[in-house]
């Protein structure tokens, strides 16, 4: 169905969409009908005349469907079947029959369309939560305009229990952000100036001055929302399947009802008995429940993800997801925070703040990501740097500076190496070097005077993750390019099953086939830029943190807005639920046709009881769909 049809549904309650509204007038007329007859207050003639009101108010919907789709796609769909049905129950004066068949079936088509509309719709509502209006800074004054119509680089004004109308960067003032609109994040984030956000959070405290980086249509959300809905209309292997096989089976069963009433009139049978037979067929072998046996499903699973904060890009991947039997995450940045802070500050002179002191006085001329960690160590401990001079960053072993009279290297062994020095010997050294720390010296060329160790920090929620998919019964390995006595340390503190170490970008591609040929379906998570080749080789690619990143979603088969490594088990939790209950509806599906056919074939079904069960066996199988967006 298309978007503006989808809309159009959601323009009043579910008595007011059209199909479903006009079947239930067919209804009304049907049963008014039945019941007068029966009761004898109209004739014969009157009461046809309203089964065919009531039939072509019922019927007008789906059997427009049913005709464009012959002379459009070429096709014979399940409404021609129907059609061929309701025609040939009128043509043998089961006029009673006729209606009861478009007018259940009618309501079982609207009613589906409603609730596969609605699975659309609700990602559509995260829209609302942004502001219509915006207040923008225009030649020193505060001016209201409407969201729409900000444009890029324009500055505008929210103040505290506020939304952003548009995504943008702040510069001026700060406050926590509730993001859970766009990342799924419950736990509001500190933002500053010079710091991203997005529409439709929600500013909690202080009032913001913020420069737009998107136009409305252009904003992180809308995005976002665009690639969910183009995702519920990419199919899966299993629905890509069960449509391939019903443009076949659909027109082998008008076929077959035509059999049954042709050749009888050739062999001079009574061609009514077995017409109204091939009339049961058409409605008993209708795959109307196979054929929404993974839409649904689908459709509501993606929809339920985005408005979590994570992107599946179509139904292949949420299926895939289902399958999956290790996962491989790179380390820096996915299972550790990508920023090394000091874990250890030994003195070998003096006091642990003498070191740390001498460390800062050199480091903060570095941009260094180890001086910037030393760095922040110190600006936290409230210590103040000394007066250093003459600093010279030594290029791949560190850094000096001269403080007072005497020159102070802060760098790796290897420099302190090179001065006669016996590092080796030093306390802790090789303790350190094992817990996978990096570690560095302070000193002069005569000696070292303190230790400083460093390490990328495991984010907080790595470990209960990693339980997490362990009890999922999935494999977890981890894939860096660092040592292996870093990346060992790390494996063994968060009982990993596979540890791969030294590996260039390229060198993951192998690793990840070589964990597909011993496990199974492998996803790999990691930041969709660097880890992309390795993303697009996996099972299924899954992106962290790419809000406002459009580099990185286009990099991966699933994208998680939010640095939350907890999302990576919801999906695949996600993935497994719709594919069960996929299967469960197609076997569902093809056990209700096994038993109906043959029960149609031998005259033991009317044209009434089979519309009854194979309409509440589509609609069963609808509500099934339904239960991959509940919690």
């Amino acid at each position: 169905m298309e978007n503006h049809k989808q809309e159009e549904i959601f323009a009043g309650k579910w008595y007011a969409h059209p199909p479903m509204r006009n079947a239930l007038i067919a209804g009304l007329l049907t049963g008014t009908a039945l019941g007068l007859g029966y009761l004898g207050y109209i004739s014969s003639a009157t009461e046809i005349a309203i089964y065919i009101v009531a039939i072509i108010l019922g019927g007008y919907h789906w059997t427009r469907e049913g005709i464009e789709e012959l002379f459009e796609e070429r096709e014979i769909g399940i409404e021609m079947l129907m059609i061929a049905a309701t025609v040939g129950s009128a043509i043998l004066g089961m006029w009673d029959e006729a209606a009861f068949l478009v007018v259940l079936y009618g309501a079982a088509e609207g009613l589906e369309e409603y609730t596969y509309a609605k699975t659309r719709h609700s990602i559509r509502e995260l829209l609302d939560l942004a502001p219509k209006e915006a207040r923008v800074l225009k030649d020193g004054r505060e001016i209201t305009i409407p969201a729409e119509e900000i444009r890029v680089g324009d500055i505008f004004i929210v103040r505290p229990g506020e939304s952003l109308p548009t995504d943008g960067v702040i510069v001026k003032g700060k406050s926590s952000i509730d993001e859970a609109p766009v990342t799924g994040e419950s736990i509001p984030v500190e933002k500053k100036e010079g710091m991203k956000v997005f529409a439709a959070t929600m500013n909690q405290e202080g009032a913001l001055e913020i420069k737009a980086t998107a136009t409305f249509a252009n904003n992180t959300l809308s995005k976002m929302i665009h690639l969910v809905e183009e995702a519920q209309e990419q199919k899966g292997k299993a629905q890509l399947f069960i449509e391939k096989f019903g443009r076949k089976y659909s027109p082998a069963v008008l076929l077959s009802a035509l059999l049954m009433i042709v050749i009888p009139a050739l062999l001079g049978v009574s061609v009514s008995f077995w017409a109204t037979r091939a009339v049961v067929l058409l409605v008993a072998a209708a795959p109307c429940a196979l054929i929404m046996s993974t839409p649904v499903a689908i459709a509501t699973g993606i929809g339920r993800a985005g408005r979590t904060g994570v992107l599946i890009k179509g139904g292949i991947h949420l299926e895939n997801l289902g399958k999956i039997k290790v996962v491989a995450f790179d380390k820096t940045g996915t299972l550790t925070r990508g920023q090394p802070v000091v874990t250890d500050i030994i003195a070998l002179e003096g006091a642990e703040t003498d070191i740390l002191r001498l460390a800062y006085s050199v480091e903060r001329f570095s941009e260094h990501p180890l001086a910037r960690a030393i760095v922040r160590k110190a600006e936290e401990a409230g210590i103040e740097s000394s007066q250093a001079t003459n600093f010279s960053a030594l290029t791949g072993s560190g850094a000096r500076a001269t403080i007072g009279e005497k020159t102070v290297y802060v760098g790796k062994q290897s420099l302190f190496r090179e001065f006669g020095q016996d590092v080796q010997s030093l306390p802790r050294i090789e303790e350190l070097r094992r817990a996978g720390k990096t570690i560095i010296l302070v000193g002069t060329r005569e000696s070292v005077v303190g230790i400083l160790a460093l390490r990328d920090e495991i984010r907080p929620q790595a470990r209960a993750v990693i339980e997490q998919l362990h009890n999922m019964g999935v494999k977890v390995a981890m894939l860096t390019g660092d040592n292996k006595i870093t990346a060992g340390a790390i494996a063994a503190e968060l009982n990993l099953d596979e540890v791969r170490a030294d590996l260039k970008p390229e060198d993951k591609i192998n690793v990840v086939v070589e964990l597909e040929q011993k496990y199974g379906a492998v996803a790999m998570v990691g930041d969709g830029i660097n880890d992309a080749p390795a993303l697009a080789r996996a099972t299924v690619g899954i992106a962290m943190g790419t809000a406002g990143t459009d580099a990185a979603i286009e990099a991966a088969d699933t994208a998680l807005m939010a640095d939350d490594l907890t999302k990576v088990p919801f999906a695949l939790e996600l993935g497994k639920r719709a594919k069960s209950i996929s299967t469960q509806n197609v076997i569902f599906s093809l056990l209700i046709l096994a038993v109906l056919i043959p029960t149609a074939l031998m005259g033991m079904m009317s044209v009434a009881a089979a519309v009854f069960f194979h309409e509440s066996s589509e609609l069963l199988a609808v509500a099934n769909g339904l239960r991959v967006g509940r919690g």
